[in-house]
């Protein structure tokens, strides 16, 4: 029998927090487990949350857990209520509502806060006009102020940053990056690759500007006191107007309660193989709040993969679960924009260590790039055509040795190559979902249990509800299964 002692608290009802409060139900339904989420309303894909700036999906379409989940399983679900002390004395954590919640295993899931750079104009908190781009209160309040403006300044050029000027300008505004380093997304790409990009971003609307140091936001006082963004100014002294501000200029683990709490902090809350604290061994982390080693994993794939790996270990399913490091596929979810990027991808060819094979097509907006040491694929980018992306995700996450043909890495079906997304060709061990480390055999077995649709498949097995990227394949092979049917023998006769 199970007591409050036992109970299981997860602060943090975001991607991370929500999938190991469903992963731990699938596996224990008895264990009492409260989940705390700041925001009010049901966990969602932050992913997403470019595709609803777009207007390509609705607010209520990227929901990851419906509300009436939560009783259905006996979740104590404290939506819209913020956590503000961590008693680890007493095992308690107190909210802002003044409750008192008592706990056996704490595991927090707190997540990451926009990085606002404390300039003029923007210390005291951000002015009307101008917004971070994080939760989705936020997109909310850029899609607002949007109808309302013309011109919009994007400050950040890395994924964020390119995914709501991208946005924006579907939305009809002059939009304009400005980035401090000297190409877009220079965590992920090398130079040559930022600079197809800016020319297939400028050709969808949205101008770029690197090496651009922002220095201040300025800002007037409207006939009614309110304070409001007009523009920024840049160091050399230039001022670029924009009615619309958004500062995308990165995010950084929420570690507040954390430290507070006495907890060893870096980067992130470090933490071991089993996802406890090297502190307290009553608490756990995950997601992007939480270093292993040296490492804070910001992408949806490694917090679920953590999720999962903290479900295994206290739900009972398998005690020998550990997390030793994720390798990271960074997707970008721009409309008119095809660009995926692993590993170590600013390799040059005068480097002796490795084997650089590239293209590049700039007037048609494509650049890819595999970098390979030893036989294996240590990085790559693709951008503008990323067709053989499902086969390199494979190879670079398996370690797997690489075809003698090293085209076939970057143009699919060359010389009949082996690495391939075809449906035919993909082992059932291959990944589709990198994600949530969906195989083509998983995706097989729902389809023999009964499944038949596209949705079938993605409830059962949550392929494609991460980035999206693997959409395509599953249902490239939904229709290949359905393909192979045979057909129903016809009735007989009278």
């Amino acid at each position: 029998m199970t007591s409050l002692s036992d109970r299981i608290v997860v602060v943090g009802n975001g991607m991370a927090g929500s999938r190991f409060v469903t992963e731990l139900r699938a596996r224990d339904r008895e264990v009492p487990l409260t989940v705390f989420g700041a925001e009010p309303q049901q966990p969602y894909n932050r992913v997403l949350l470019s595709s609803v700036l777009a207007g390509a999906v609705g607010p209520e379409q990227i929901g990851l857990v419906d509300p009436a989940w939560y009783e259905r399983n006996d979740v104590d679900a404290r939506l819209g209520v913020e956590v503000v002390g961590i008693d680890r004395e007493r095992r308690v954590v107190h909210a802002a509502d003044g409750s008192a919640t008592e706990y056996g295993t704490l595991v927090l899931a707190t997540g990451s806060v926009a990085f606002v750079p404390p300039i003029p104009g923007a210390e005291e908190g951000l002015p009307s006009g101008a917004s971070a781009f994080r939760t989705l209160e936020d997109c909310r309040r850029i899609v607002e102020l949007a109808d309302r403006a013309e011109r919009a300044v994007v400050v950040g050029g890395g994924l964020l940053g390119i995914e709501a000027a991208r946005g924006l300008a579907g939305r009809g505004l002059e939009a304009t990056v400005l980035h401090l380093a000297g190409h877009l997304m220079e965590r992920q790409l090398d130079p040559d690759a930022g600079r197809v990009l800016a020319r297939t971003l400028a050709g969808l609307g949205v101008r770029t500007r690197v090496g651009a140091a922002v220095t201040a936001l300025r800002t007037e006082t409207g006939p009614d006191g309110e304070r409001r963004a007009v523009g920024v100014e840049l160091a050399d002294g230039e001022f670029l107007p924009g009615d619309l501000v958004i500062m995308a200029c990165g995010v950084r683990p929420d570690v507040r309660l954390a430290r507070e709490a006495g907890l060893e902090v870096d980067r992130g809350i470090v933490v071991d193989e089993t996802l406890r604290s090297v502190t307290d061994p009553a608490v756990r982390a995950i997601g992007e709040c939480s270093q292993y080693g040296d490492t804070v994993y910001g992408l949806v794939a490694p917090a679920w993969e953590q999720a999962v790996v903290l479900a295994d270990l206290l739900g009972g399913a398998d005690a020998a679960a550990r997390f030793t490091g994720a390798r990271q596929i960074t997707r970008l979810k721009a409309t008119g924009v095809e660009l995926a990027a692993m590993g170590e991808t600013h390799h040059g060819d005068d480097d002796p260590e490795v084997e650089v094979v590239r293209f590049a097509d700039p007037a048609r907006g494509t650049y890819k790039k595999v970098v390979i040491r030893d036989g294996r694929l240590i990085g790559a980018i693709l951008l503008g055509e990323t067709g053989t992306a499902g086969a390199l995700a494979q190879l670079y996450d398996r370690n797997a040795p690489l075809p003698s043909d090293r085209l076939s890495l970057l143009f699919p079906g060359v010389n009949g190559a082996t690495v391939s997304d075809s449906p035919v060709r993909m082992p059932d061990a291959a990944t589709v979902c990198n994600c949530s480390n969906v195989s083509k055999g998983q995706i097989r077995a729902c389809w023999e249990r009964g499944a038949r649709t596209v949705e079938d498949i993605v409830r059962a097995t949550r392929a494609s509800t991460g980035c999206g990227g693997c959409r395509d394949t599953v249902e490239g092979l939904v229709a290949w299964l359905r393909e192979q049917e045979p057909e129903p023998e016809p009735a007989p006769a009278g």
